[in-house]
C-alpha cells in the first residue's frame, strides 16, 4: 500500500481502539441497553434512506444485524457497565478470530491450516491466561460477558461468510436497523422506564461525545475508509492493521482512564495477540475472513 492509504489503516485502527474508551464515557450517564438502542438507531437514520440495501437476502441481513452487531454490542456494553476495563475488552474481543475459525470448519466446512489452527491454540491459551489473571483481582462475569461477545462477532463473521455479504457500508447501516427494537425492549424489561428517564434527563455532553464518537468516527468514518481500502488493495495488506485495535485500547484506557493490566493480564494479552497474528497472517499472506467491529 502506499504511505497514505497505510497512514489511513493506522487511523482506523486508532479510531477503532478509542472507541472503547468513547463506550466506557457514555455508560456513566447511560444504561448500556438503552446507549446502544440510541447508537444503532443513530446508525441506520437517515442514512437507511439514501445507502443502497446490500446484494443480500432479507435473512442474511437480519442474521448479521443479530450477531455482528446487536449480540456484540449487547454483551460489550454489558460487560463494560458490570466492570470490565476498556482496555482489556479491546484485547479479549478479539477472541471472534479464533471463534471465526473453529465456526467456520464446523459450519461451513472451510479447511483451516495448520498455522490457523496453532494460532488458534495459542490465543486461546492467552485468554485462558487473561481469564486467570482477571479473576484473581475482580468477579470474573464481566469477562466471560466479553467473551461471549466475541462469540456472536465470530458466529456473525461466519453468517455473513455463507451468505457472501461484504462488510461494506450498506451492511453496516441496513444491519443496524436490527438493532434498536430489541435493545429497547431490554432496556424496559431490565433497566425500567424510571431509569431510562432519569438517563434521557441526565444525557449531557460526555454521552453526546461519546454517542457521536461510536457513530460518526467508529461505524460511519472508519468503516468508510476501510472498506476504500479493502476495494484498492488486496485483504492481505489491509487486514493485519486491525491487530493494532487492541494496543491502541489498552493505551488509551492507560492514558485516559488510569487502567493498568496486571502482570498476568499483559502476558495473557501477548500471548493472545500472537496467537491472532499467527491466525490471521498466513505465509502466504492470506488472512482468515474476518470483519471489523463497527
Amino acid at each position: 500500500m502506499t504511505r497514505r492509504d497505510s497512514l489511513l489503516a493506522v487511523l482506523v485502527a486508532v479510531l477503532w481502539g478509542c472507541n472503547f474508551v468513547a463506550i466506557h464515557a457514555g455508560l456513566q450517564d447511560v444504561p448500556p441497553f438503552l446507549f446502544l438502542a440510541i447508537r444503532f438507531t443513530l446508525v441506520a437514520f437517515p442514512l437507511v434512506l439514501f445507502v443502497p440495501r446490500p446484494q443480500a437476502s432479507w435473512q442474511a441481513v437480519v442474521a448479521v444485524g443479530a450477531f455482528m452487531s446487536l449480540g456484540q454490542f449487547a454483551f460489550l456494553y454489558l460487560a463494560m457497565d458490570i466492570g470490565m476495563p476498556a482496555g482489556l475488552a479491546a484485547l479479549v474481543l478479539q477472541a471472534q478470530v479464533i471463534f471465526t475459525i473453529v465456526l467456520a470448519r464446523l459450519v461451513l466446512r472451510e479447511h483451516a491450516s495448520a498455522r490457523q489452527w496453532w494460532g488458534a491454540g495459542i490465543g486461546t491459551a492467552g485468554l485462558a491466561i487473561v481469564a486467570w489473571g482477571f479473576g484473581l483481582d475482580a468477579p470474573i462475569v464481566p469477562l466471560l460477558v466479553t467473551v461471549a461477545a466475541a462469540l456472536s462477532w465470530g458466529i456473525g463473521n461466519v453468517v455473513a461468510r455463507a451468505a457472501k455479504v461484504s462488510s461494506g457500508l450498506s451492511l453496516v447501516v441496513w444491519s443496524a436497523v436490527v438493532v434498536p427494537v430489541p435493545c429497547l425492549a431490554l432496556s424496559v424489561a431490565v433497566e425500567g422506564p424510571a431509569e431510562i428517564g432519569a438517563a434521557l434527563d441526565a444525557f449531557g455532553w460526555q454521552a453526546w461525545v461519546s454517542t457521536l464518537y461510536t457513530v460518526v468516527l467508529s461505524s460511519l468514518v472508519g468503516y468508510t475508509i476501510f472498506n476504500g481500502l479493502m476495494a484498492r488493495h488486496p485483504a492481505a495488506s489491509v487486514v493485519p492493521y486491525i491487530l493494532l485495535v487492541p494496543p491502541v485500547g489498552v493505551l488509551a484506557s492507560w492514558l485516559a482512564l488510569g487502567e493498568v493490566p496486571a502482570p498476568l493480564e499483559w502476558v495473557g494479552g501477548i500471548v493472545m495477540m500472537a496467537g491472532v497474528a499467527i491466525a490471521t497472517v498466513t505465509r502466504r499472506r492470506t488472512p482468515v475472513p474476518i470483519a471489523p467491529s463497527p
